[in-house]
């Protein structure tokens, strides 16, 4: 069995399901496990066809081998034994079955646990929320998650800070950017006291999250890669989410002022839509250049 398969906590088969939700759950997870395997062909996988091939799809030890888990425990995964699954073993099944975003969702759900993964789709950013995100230019606005990932954002909130098209997917967290991405960093005028504020911010919020491992994730990427936050970290300080004045040092248009509001998009204290009105006329005037000179790099890349 392999490094990643002996991380399993396996229960001797056979042993009855704690619960009848559990079996459900499993069984559920089994079906949609064959069903996704049975549907890719070796091709698609990188493998060879074979002439003697009847097994429609891929065959179980040919997804334990591309996942990097044993046959017997991938086996035992498909008959819905009762054994425990690691998140990354998840995540290594879904990039071998090819799983969409809606799928691996589902399969995280299926097998009882969070994804670590980003953030990238989340069900409040409607296509109405897409649009007031339009409607609200030349204010920068995005919607952000509890955790700080950046799930959708207007075109001049895209130009803010820095040019957040250019930054990968994966690293589109408010959090890492503000300790980790130049560009980011030497926009925020109050630098020391912004990360302050988050890193108090993330400590309260956390509270509520802290056997999860995309938020373990979090901090142990934070800790690693910042000496500035593990100095914030420390000082166990927390904070409530308020508005805020705050300002910005734009490399396009200059010194813009805003007041920061967070308009919650759910009873829970969960995605949110960050808005940055600006306090004067100067500060407006510079959104709007900034809106334009988005809109103008918009028009380039689309030709």
């Amino acid at each position: 069995m392999t490094t990643m398969a002996q991380d399993q906590a396996v229960r001797t088969p056979g042993t009855p399901a704690t619960s009848d939700a559990g079996s459900v759950r499993r069984h559920e997870l089994a079906a949609f496990l064959r069903h996704r395997r049975e549907h890719i062909s070796p091709e698609q996988a990188g493998l060879p066809r074979g002439r003697r091939r009847r097994t429609p799809g891929l065959r179980r030890e040919e997804v334990a081998h591309l996942a990097a888990v044993g046959v017997t425990w991938y086996t035992w995964l498909e008959q819905a034994r009762d054994i425990q699954v690691s998140v990354q073993v998840l995540d290594a099944l879904a990039r071998t079955l090819f799983l969409d975003p809606s799928e691996r969702a589902h399969l995280f759900q299926l097998a009882g646990q969070v994804d670590p993964s980003p953030a990238t789709v989340c069900p409040s950013i409607t296509p109405g929320v897409r649009a007031i995100l339009e409607q609200m230019e030349p204010v920068p606005a995005c919607v952000q998650n509890s955790r700080y990932d950046i799930l959708a954002y207007n075109r001049t909130y895209g130009l803010l800070l820095c040019d957040l098209n250019a930054v990968p997917a994966e690293d589109r967290n408010c959090m890492v950017l503000s300790y980790t991405n130049a560009e980011w960093r030497s926009s925020i005028v109050h630098l020391d006291d912004a990360q302050r504020t988050m890193a108090a911010r993330f400590r309260a919020t956390m509270a509520g999250h802290l056997a999860e491992p995309a938020w373990k994730m979090l901090l142990k990427r934070l800790r690693s890669e910042s000496q500035d936050f593990c100095e914030m970290w420390d000082r166990h300080e927390v904070v409530a989410h308020r508005t805020k004045r705050k300002e910005f040092d734009n490399r396009y248009v200059g010194r813009i002022t805003v007041d920061h509001t967070d308009l919650w998009l759910g009873p829970e204290l969960g995605p949110r839509m960050v808005t940055y009105a600006p306090v004067d006329e100067v500060s407006r005037e510079r959104l709007e250049k900034l809106q334009r000179i988005a809109l103008e790099r918009d028009a380039v890349q689309t030709r």
